[in-house]
């Protein structure tokens, strides 16, 4: 028998050969109240444990070893909703819910046609088609189970997302007339690898994640030449970037004749968002 601010203590203190005290101690509560159902209160009541589900065990045991929690459970959060995901997705970052806000306050106007390219979970098209009025959402990627994943949480979120199994770099987009392209592409350079955290490097896609160090902006350019012909005049084309990149993405984009385009920061002041126009003059109203 254990109790349960003991074992919070415990699962804490582990945990932090791992990860940083407060982001531990997070983690334990993630885990308390998938497993155990209880809340930061029932701890400081400090109950007796009788015996711990296997799955809590399991669960802990895969934290220790780097895993991400959102994959041990199986679900993660994006912008209010829950959305499943596996390891062969990428889980959802706060900047790419700061890319998704960026096209909603943008883009008030409802009816838009919307493609989002390299859609992974699926969290970008499925919340624009949630939140966005009377659009018409579309997203691909090259990953079969990606695309999987992805309909799944359209259909338990009641979205009407159509996705399409194509790889972006060698066919091209069977989409026209569209108002927005977004694109969370791979854009970590294989040299960054050293600054990553093991629990990104041994479990999240690397298909989703890497671009070589010869070629940084490849999904850039090519997705930016893509985009010209599908988009409608002043259609919009926004992407996460690389903050290393921000000015050189610009310029490519500005090089492919998009207008007005414009770099934006996170929260935490990095640049790591970008839009432009196809053509001059922009009206969204």
């Amino acid at each position: 028998m254990t109790t349960l601010q003991g074992l919070f203590q415990d699962y804490s203190l582990r945990l932090q050969e791992l990860y940083p005290k407060q982001e531990a101690k997070s983690l334990v509560l993630w885990l308390f109240e998938a497993y155990l159902g209880k809340k930061r209160m029932d701890i400081l009541k400090n109950e007796i444990l009788e015996s711990l589900p296997s799955g809590l065990t399991l669960a802990m045991e895969n934290l220790m070893v780097g895993m991400p929690i959102q994959y041990i459970l199986g679900k993660a959060p994006f912008y209010g909703r829950e959305f499943e995901v596996s390891p062969a997705v990428l889980i959802p970052r706060n900047e790419t819910e700061e890319l998704v806000h960026l096209i909603i306050k943008e883009n008030p106007k409802p009816g838009l046609k919307i493609l989002d390219i390299g859609t992974g979970s699926g969290c970008i098209p499925i919340t624009l088609d949630l939140e966005l009025k009377s659009s018409t959402v579309y997203a691909l990627d090259i990953s079969g189970e990606a695309l999987a994943i992805a309909s799944q949480n359209a259909e338990q979120l009641q979205s009407r997302v159509e996705f399409v199994h194509l790889d972006i770099l060698t066919e091209e987009l069977p989409f026209q007339d569209l108002d927005i392209i977004v694109s969370n592409p791979p854009y970590v350079r294989y040299s960054e690898k050293a600054l990553m955290h093991t629990n990104v490097l041994d479990h999240e896609p690397h298909l989703a994640l890497f671009v070589y160090d010869e070629d940084p902006l490849l999904f850039y350019r090519v997705i930016s030449q893509k985009a010209k012909i599908s988009l409608k005049p002043n259609g919009v084309l926004y992407f996460e970037i690389n903050e290393a990149f921000a000015k050189e993405t610009k310029e490519l984009m500005e090089d492919l004749g998009f207008g007005e385009v414009t770099i934006f920061e996170d929260l935490n002041g990095k640049e790591r968002m970008i839009r432009g126009v196809k053509g001059k003059g922009i009206d969204r109203q």
